[in-house]
């Protein structure tokens, strides 16, 4: 749930922050007709529209388990977080792209520019307000991790999509800011449209990103090595097992990690201590590890696992 509370702040806080400054850039990009203005206009929009898919699939991930996904809806935050990441790549970074391509071609003189640095100083602000507060509940979870490899084992795409959305909007601000200013200083209004084209690079390198984190979820990611070390260590304190075959974890949502393991128990127990162990070993699971929801342990022997596995190797060849 803290995990929920989190991402719905960090989403409003962005959503509120980039519907403003759309609609500031919109009515700046109008008066001055400069391309790198509107290209953030457009930028802001997409972000805005973003965002609110977010929330969207926050939503839908709640709802509980039934008959048809017996294992709930957890990765449909995945799927929006994949949405959003085609947008920012097909919209963003295409109109972005197309415009300076235009304004190139047919390059326009900027009028009242003052304006632009006006809306552009603010946008930085309240932008700057977004990332902060997107970069607070991200270290919270990053812990000893450098930020790449945090957004690489991250299983909540909410933060991390918008933290990198507002990384690539401050960048692109400063980029319209300096793209207007050489086309003013060296009268080269041409500038303002290579401002576009680099806003739209920008984004596109941000969108592949976030695509290739999120693809990495939507398939089935496996849980935190640490969560794997913690379990592996609960199962060795338990004596009556003799040899864990296997430990297979999956993230079906941010805070919801299904965990299948494969132990060979003791010849000599009974299946009553077996049935014990197992629910023993269930209760310190979940307990040391709330994120594991689902924990399924079957009862094999070594032996069996390996025909079992050379099996399916077979069967996979064939």
């Amino acid at each position: 749930m803290a995990g929920q509370a989190s991402s719905l702040k960090v989403i409003i806080a962005a959503l509120l922050g980039n519907l403003l400054i759309a609609v500031t850039k919109f009515a700046a990009a109008a008066f001055t007709g400069s391309s790198a203005m509107f290209s953030e206009a457009i930028h802001s929009s997409v972000d805005t529209g973003n965002q609110v898919l977010l929330l969207y699939g926050l939503r839908r991930a709640k709802r509980p388990a039934d008959e048809r996904h017996p294992f709930g809806y957890g990765r449909e935050i995945y799927f929006w977080a994949f949405v959003v990441a085609i947008l920012v790549f097909a919209v963003g970074a295409g109109v972005s792209i197309y415009e300076g391509v235009e304004k190139i071609r047919h390059p326009v003189v900027i009028t009242d520019a003052y304006i632009n640095y006006i809306v552009l100083g603010l946008a930085m602000l309240f932008e700057a307000v977004v990332w902060w507060v997107a970069i607070k509940e991200f270290n919270l979870t990053r812990g000893r991790r450098g930020y790449l490899e945090a957004v690489q084992v991250s299983k909540d795409p909410t933060i991390f999509t918008v933290l990198l959305e507002d990384t690539a909007a401050l960048m692109g601000l400063m980029v319209a800011m300096a793209g207007i200013f050489l086309a003013q200083l060296l009268d080269l209004p041409v500038l303002d449209g290579v401002a576009s084209v680099v806003i739209g690079c920008i984004l596109a390198t941000a969108a592949v990103v976030l695509a290739y984190e999120t693809k990495g979820l939507l398939i089935g990611e496996g849980a935190d090595p640490e969560l794997i070390t913690g379990v592996r260590r609960i199962i060795a304190a338990e004596r009556s097992i003799l040899k864990v075959n296997e430990v297979l974890t999956t993230h079906i949502g941010p805070s919801d990690v299904l965990v299948n393991l494969s132990i060979d128990f003791r010849d000599e127990m009974t299946s009553s201590e077996v049935e014990a162990a197992i629910s023993d070993m269930e209760k310190q699971i979940k307990a040391k590890h709330p994120t594991v929801t689902r924990l399924f342990i079957e009862a094999q022997s070594w032996q069996g696992h390996q025909r079992a596995l050379a099996r399916d190797a077979t069967n996979t060849g064939d």
